[in-house]
């Protein structure tokens, strides 16, 4: 199975828990997948505010960690593919941080509702018990 199989990316209804030290890796693995979004969407912003908005190198950069963290430009753009690059790129951007957020927070809500499913079922398991022994008694 390799690290982007999506057959069995968590442990399903019927499985245990995963143990902490194996949800310490994968909350790893997500922080890793969330850096390399900021590293090719940062790459993407400051080439292109670099060869299409004529910005230098570090002010390109500025411009794009700007947008990608929602806080909006620094510098105006003075051509038209300069403007239509930050158009297109803060669309990219809005993606960009949901699916971020996504990979962030899936396992840890997965982890949440898989909690609550195993205390559900053993609830139920204790109820039906309780429903067993007593119509036996009858």
């Amino acid at each position: 199975m390799s690290f982007f199989s999506l057959d069995h990316t968590f442990e399903r209804r019927s499985e245990p828990l995963l143990p902490r030290n194996q949800f310490v890796q994968r909350m790893i693995a997500a922080m890793g997948v969330t850096i390399a979004i900021v590293g090719l969407s940062l790459a993407i912003g400051t080439a292109g505010y670099h060869f299409l908005g004529g910005l230098s190198w570090i002010d390109a950069l500025l411009n794009s960690a700007m947008i990608l963290t929602g806080m909006g430009p620094v510098d105006p753009m003075q051509s038209a593919a300069g403007k239509l690059f930050a158009t297109f790129y803060a669309l990219y951007s809005g993606i960009a941080f949901l699916s971020m957020t996504a990979v962030l927070l899936g396992p840890i809500i997965h982890r949440a509702m898989h909690t609550f499913h195993l205390d559900a079922e053993e609830v139920d398991d204790s109820d039906n018990g309780k429903a067993n022994r007593t119509a036996k008694k009858r």
